[in-house]
């Protein structure tokens, strides 16, 4: 197999470092890499003369090469290009974009591995223009390609599945309680505070100092708490007496609700497996009467718009933000009668049915996906 250097592949030009008072309104969008990422919704514009070569339009490749190092086709029209990103130039070799493309995410590992800065990571031009790629002919660079724009499109079918069985669940809970906000059914109205007898955190250990490996007891933070459910794989573990020290302080069950407090607030998860754990600071435990509320409707609730947003409103702190136990006893919400939870309740398990076979048949296509690249580019 031929191999070539990515600095021998095409020619890549560097963003604009536009000034913070160059940011308006008006003009043509300046694109950071918070903007190809989606962790940004707030666009500048920029509204006067500029260097030709930092114009994109749609088709362009870009590159992330700080911070976030990343690979994406734009296809928002014509923008200008901020710092720390390369417009690619295909004038130097023969090759086909998308396998261009898949090259580069394959060779994103290595690149974070000679990254340089203490605090923005960046990869250097001269590292990134001595990466080797693998180069077959033009025909088989095609049709690696798409092998692979195959399996990928069907990871981001799973990927959407997800996402809509997440918004069938919330669409069911408006349907059958109504907008918390307003609470038009009119029912009765408490708090959290109200609702559990119980409202603790947990112990206030440095995680730094804590084992990674797999021995003595999962002890749980914030980071643990994923998309709907706990993530023990990487969960860091306290000893015995430590867990028995820290289940004085608070004691999990099964059954229960988690509510994150540091950090990332207002997050909730009802504990619905068997595995025993201690959980740090940052993550509360509530305790609340199993025949006045169902765990899956109470930890919708908590995680809907209605209480969210309160309990971002009770957090204080900008760098060490903390949502304290009493103002989260004081968030608000309202309980229907138990019948109608369970319900609730009901749809959600049959939902979680069909939502676990698309998650099963995602890891597949992924693991799918992998070999196939693992494959082609080593």
């Amino acid at each position: 197999m031929e191999y070539v250097n990515l600095g021998d592949v095409a020619t890549y030009i560097n963003g604009y470092a536009f000034k913070p008072e160059q940011r308006g309104k008006k003009g043509l969008p300046i694109i950071r890499i918070q903007d190809l990422n989606g962790n940004s919704h707030d666009l500048g514009f920029f509204d006067g003369e500029y260097p030709e070569q930092v114009e994109i339009n749609t088709g362009d490749i870009l590159i992330s090469w700080s911070g976030s190092l990343g690979v994406y086709k734009w296809n928002k029209g014509k923008a200008l290009l901020n710092q720390h990103i390369f417009k690619v130039l295909f004038n130097k070799v023969e090759i086909d974009k998308e396998y261009f493309c898949y090259a580069i995410r394959n060779s994103l590992s290595s690149m974070s591995q000679q990254t340089h800065g203490a605090t923005m990571k960046h990869i250097t031009k001269k590292d990134f223009d001595n990466i080797s790629i693998p180069y077959p002919n033009l025909d088989e660079q095609k049709k690696i390609a798409n092998n692979l724009n195959i399996v990928n499109k069907l990871i981001m079918f799973y990927e959407k599945e997800l996402i809509l069985f997440e918004q069938m669940v919330k669409a069911r809970f408006i349907e059958m309680f109504g907008d918390p906000g307003t609470n038009p059914m009119g029912w009765e109205e408490t708090t959290i505070g109200k609702e559990c007898f119980y409202i603790k955190d947990g112990p206030h250990k440095s995680l730094s100092d804590i084992g990674k490996e797999n021995g003595g007891h999962p002890f749980i933070s914030v980071r643990n708490i994923v998309d709907g459910y706990i993530d023990f794989s990487t969960a860091k573990y306290i000893s015995d007496e430590d867990y028995a020290d820290a289940l004085k302080k608070c004691h999990p069950e099964k059954g229960d609700m988690l509510y994150s407090k540091g950090g990332t607030t207002g997050i909730a998860k009802l504990i619905d497996v068997d595995e025993e754990f201690a959980n740090w600071v940052h993550v509360a435990v509530l305790k609340f009467d199993k025949e006045r509320l169902n765990g899956v409707f109470f930890e919708n609730m908590l995680n809907g718009d209605y209480c969210y947003e309160q309990s971002q409103r009770l957090t204080k702190g900008i760098a060490n933000r903390d949502l304290v136990l009493s103002a989260m006893a004081q968030i608000k919400m309202y309980r229907p009668p138990i019948k109608h939870q369970q319900q609730f309740a009901d749809f959600v398990k049959q939902v979680d049915k069909s939502r676990e076979e698309v998650k099963k048949s995602l890891e597949k296509t992924q693991q799918l996906y992998d070999s196939l690249m693992q494959e082609y580019f080593g």
